[in-house]
């Protein structure tokens, strides 16, 4: 009796997906949690494709996202691989940097007081 061992699997690969990071998933989590002590915010979802890691921001569950910063593997060396989107399509900011690119986000809590 001979035993073969059967041939390594030769099938398509499973395609990587893009993440964010533990120190990323920080620098987003930290503005999401002031945006939501201050009531702009409620709910939140990640999404991490072949291609783009999406964190959506929602004001309800419900509803189409009001922004979504999105990580691009593929941008590093032309714009930037981060990008916060608004809910119109809009690009807002686009960059290297990931503080700097939220700083968009943040200045919606400038607000003049009364």
């Amino acid at each position: 009796m001979n035993v073969v061992t059967p041939p390594p699997f030769s099938g398509p690969a499973a395609p990587d997906r893009v993440a964010f990071d533990r120190a990323e998933m920080g620098v987003i989590l930290t503005v999401y949690g002031r945006m939501v002590a201050a009531g702009e915010w409620r709910d939140y979802g990640i999404s991490c494709l072949r291609e783009v890691a999406v964190f959506a921001v929602f004001r309800r569950t419900a509803e189409h996202p009001l922004y979504r910063i999105e990580k691009r593997p593929k941008l590093r060396q032309r714009q930037g691989m981060y990008a916060v989107i608004g809910m119109d399509g809009q690009v807002l900011k686009r960059g290297h940097d990931l503080k700097t690119v939220l700083r968009v986000l943040e200045k919606k809590l400038i607000r003049p007081v009364d």
